[in-house]
């Protein structure tokens, strides 16, 4: 049966290899994208980021007024009928689903540029010390908790070297094609198998960018806290320095406040055990302010072998 399976797969080649062949243009544009971003300011990459944001809420801009819209009516007890009001609920949900399939269409176009910026930001984190910006409020809002931040005057320095669970890392790495490959396949929701030492951390670094530009959160999960907790650490100065939010639930107790707020962040490390309790309790909530999870859009699940098939969880 194997010498028969190898015959095929010599003449007509594997599932994987052609999954392969149908990225590769995909990566030359990022490549081509990141090669123009090198002669930008730091700060303007950092407005690159921005850019792809309005880019993204534009796209569906007109269902999502018509949504708020809905949404402002159905809270007036004297604004419309029951009927009425059935048919507006309706037509929020036909629209929401217009929205996501809007979403998925606008960030398969941007998805080159957007990978760029990530690892334009890589490499100058690898190749620099420090990083020089025109100071944001985000920049003294993170300064006053994060060393590797530091604002002086108008002007604020990131530092390439920072704390990640209690060791002091140096960023040194910058996405290879293979890593960009991963990050396209986590993108389109499949699995990506990756041997030691290909850099699943810095992998998931790409589509994890791309899917927090939409403001509708990111989950990253992981098999245990400290990983969650060293991951979220490792990798939030290339989130944080393009004004993302960052935040690990496993570093605050359930029902709290503090993880309320983690889940309300862009990007939220986290682990399988306390992603599905945190459900669990929210779904015995006896009110809207029991709960602590906000609506899920988008995850990647870190080694996802033994979290959906040896654990089963």
């Amino acid at each position: 049966m194997d010498f028969i399976t190898n015959i095929v797969a010599k003449f007509f080649g594997n599932k994987s290899e052609k999954d392969i062949e149908e990225i590769k243009p995909i990566v030359e544009e990022t490549n081509a994208a990141y090669s123009k971003l090198t002669s930008l300011s730091n700060d303007e990459l950092r407005a690159r980021s921005q850019e792809l944001r309005k880019t993204i809420h534009a796209h569906y801009a007109e269902e999502q007024k018509e949504v708020d819209d809905l949404k402002t009516k159905t809270q007036d007890d004297d604004a419309l009928s029951i009927e009425d009001k059935e048919a507006a609920y309706a037509r929020i949900d036909e629209l929401d689903k217009i929205i996501l399939e809007k979403i998925e269409e606008i960030l398969l176009q941007i998805l080159p540029d957007a990978f760029a910026v990530v690892k334009e930001t890589a490499r100058r984190f690898t190749e620099n010390e420090s990083l020089e910006v025109v100071a944001t409020e985000n920049d003294k809002r993170l300064a006053s908790t994060k060393p590797h931040i530091v604002v002086n005057g108008e002007k604020a320095s990131w530092k390439n070297s920072w704390d990640a669970a209690g060791t002091q890392i140096l960023w040194n790495m910058i996405h290879y094609d293979v890593q960009i490959i991963g990050g396209m396949v986590l993108h389109q929701g499949k699995i990506a198998e990756m041997a030691t030492g290909e850099g699943k951390t810095l992998v998931a670094t790409l589509p994890v960018f791309l899917n927090a530009l939409t403001g509708r959160g990111v989950h990253l999960v992981t098999v245990n806290d400290y990983l969650a907790k060293r991951d979220a650490e490792w990798n939030a100065p290339i989130f944080e320095f393009h004004g993302l939010t960052t935040d690990c639930i496993d570093k605050h107790q359930p029902n709290s406040e503090d993880r309320r707020q983690a889940y309300a962040a862009d990007i939220t490390y986290g682990t399988n055990n306390e992603f599905g309790f945190d459900y669990l309790r929210d779904n015995m909530a006896t009110s809207v302010e029991d709960l602590v999870q906000r609506k899920p859009h988008y995850a990647i699940v870190d080694e996802v072998d033994s979290v959906l098939i040896d654990a089963a969880r």
